[in-house]
């Protein structure tokens, strides 16, 4: 389970760079409006790489390649190549963008809050407050028939 969250991780950042790539070939930063360039981020990139982004479980490894991957744009965007000094805040800031990661957390904030609106019996809202009961055997776990 784990394994397929960080290849839905993975599969999402691939998305938004095929992407992205497309839309700098398309529209050259040079000669499309940062407005429309930003237009077209937030409509055909962002929905891509936020869709199922709920229920991750985000590590501080994913937090850093998320958030390269939506600056990769943006810096082009805005003119910058890696090589200047702009930190992502000033970039965001001057482009008018609000980060990836907030918005990612807002759609978190916002599931959580649909999930606790629903009622008692409901499986997701049964799942997030579900505790095992009981102890774990001791050492290592006994292999099944899908770990060979």
């Amino acid at each position: 389970m784990l394994f397929a969250a960080c290849m839905s991780i993975q599969n999402k950042l691939n998305n938004i760079l095929k992407i992205t790539g497309i839309l700098d070939n398309v529209f050259r930063p040079q000669k499309t409006l940062k407005k429309t360039r930003i237009k077209l981020y937030n409509t055909l990139a962002l929905p891509v790489l936020l869709y199922g982004s709920e229920t991750w479980t985000i590590k501080a490894r994913d937090t850093r390649r998320i958030t390269a991957a939506g600056m990769k744009y943006t810096r082009r965007t805005a003119g910058y190549t890696w090589t200047d000094y702009k930190t992502n805040a000033q970039t965001s800031k001057e482009l008018k963008i609000t980060p990836i990661l907030d918005k990612l957390l807002e759609y978190k904030r916002n599931w959580i809050q649909h999930v606790n609106r629903m009622t008692q019996n409901i499986l997701p809202r049964v799942m997030k407050h579900y505790s095992p009961t009981g102890r774990r055997n001791l050492g290592r776990p006994l292999k099944r028939l899908l770990d060979t």
